[in-house]
């Protein structure tokens, strides 16, 4: 059995893309819920930015999920998940990079803290957010909407890479909200690419790990109010 621990807390998105790639990777491995940790010494000793998740193979640690991601993928057998090819690599760098810049914080800071999170522990949406983030979800899904309609499967070429992996976990939480309902309904590119990901056994295997704490509070989050949520 493969010496991994996974740390983190058990609806973020970043956690999800790491067990759903030790998953499709067949990576044996500890799953350890920081929840109660978040933010105290046992925390920061692990991931100095107070984020997560953390990733421990052997006397190996690692942090930040593009690092984890690439790493178990080089590290361990099973398909490869990143391309060979140089263009097509370049290809799913670009849409990791976009995930993290242009998709995560507008569908996941923006509108599902307003939506889902901030109301679950009492605290009152702030529209203001809203309003400024679904112009830029709109943006956004209107650019893989149109990528995916080159003719792939996937968004680089015929099979799921780390590209797709990363993404749909924020496409997921998008389509909780009735705002994100409303975007995607007219997206049969995306709705096409969703079901053939949502097929994937790692997946499946994921979401029923982490189906008990969805809708319940993230108690940490209450301070997230301060510092994550934009100012308008």
């Amino acid at each position: 059995m493969a010496d991994v621990t996974l740390y983190g807390f058990p609806v973020s998105t970043y956690v999800i893309i790491a067990r759903v790639v030790l998953t499709q990777k067949n990576v044996p491995y500890e799953f350890h819920d920081l929840e109660t940790e978040m933010g105290k010494q046992s925390h920061l000793a692990l991931h100095p930015f107070n984020r997560v998740p953390i990733l421990q193979h052997g006397d190996f640690r690692i942090y930040e999920t593009s690092a984890i991601a690439g790493y178990v993928d080089e590290a361990f057998g099973g398909d490869p998940l990143q391309p060979t090819e140089p263009r097509a690599r370049a290809r799913m760098q670009q849409w990791i990079s976009s995930l993290n810049s242009y998709y995560y914080p507008y569908i996941v800071y923006h509108l599902n803290h307003e939506r889902l999170v901030f109301p679950a522990l009492g605290i009152a949406a702030d529209e203001k957010v809203v309003a400024a983030a679904l112009p830029k979800i709109a943006t956004g899904l209107e650019v893989m909407e149109r990528e995916l309609q080159q003719g792939q499967e996937f968004l680089v070429g015929g099979k799921p890479t780390l590209a797709d992996f990363f993404m749909l976990p924020s496409v997921t939480g998008l389509s909780l909200t009735v705002e994100g309902q409303r975007l995607l309904a007219d997206k049969p590119q995306i709705t096409a690419w969703r079901a053939k990901m949502d097929q994937l056994p790692s997946v499946q295997t994921v979401r029923a790990a982490i189906a008990p704490f969805i809708g319940k509070p993230i108690e940490h989050a209450r301070g997230w109010v301060n510092a994550h949520r934009p100012k308008y």
